[in-house]
């Protein structure tokens, strides 16, 4: 199983009920495939740095996880048939970056 991150976008004139099922909705995909949640989270709404489908703000979230390769495909295609998503990314974590993801939710659970 590979460790990976993706960030993703979603479209700023959704309610927060909205906002939450979208989330689950990937949440429970990733773990229906027989992935291992590591960290999800929930930046908020921020303001792009440019303008994405005639919008100027989005709702930023955040999955780590581990997922055997052969999967992932088929979870970034039900981000791009998805018109909630504006823009995702998944990027592959290396063990110095998984790393560093452990010491950022660390430094993040002290600020809490």
């Amino acid at each position: 199983m590979n460790h990976y991150e993706t960030v993703f976008i979603l479209n700023p004139v959704l309610s927060e009920v909205q906002v939450k099922e979208t989330v689950s909705k990937f949440e429970d995909l990733l773990t229906s495939k027989g992935a291992k949640m590591i960290s999800k989270e929930d930046w908020g709404l921020k303001k792009l740095a440019y303008e994405i489908q005639h919008k100027k703000s989005g709702f930023y979230h955040l999955f780590e996880f581990q997922i055997a390769g052969e999967h992932l495909a088929s979870f970034e295609t039900e981000f791009r048939r998805d018109e909630r998503v504006m823009r995702f990314l998944t990027v592959s974590l290396d063990k110095h970056a998984v790393a560093w993801a452990e010491r950022r939710r660390e430094k993040l659970k002290t600020k809490a």
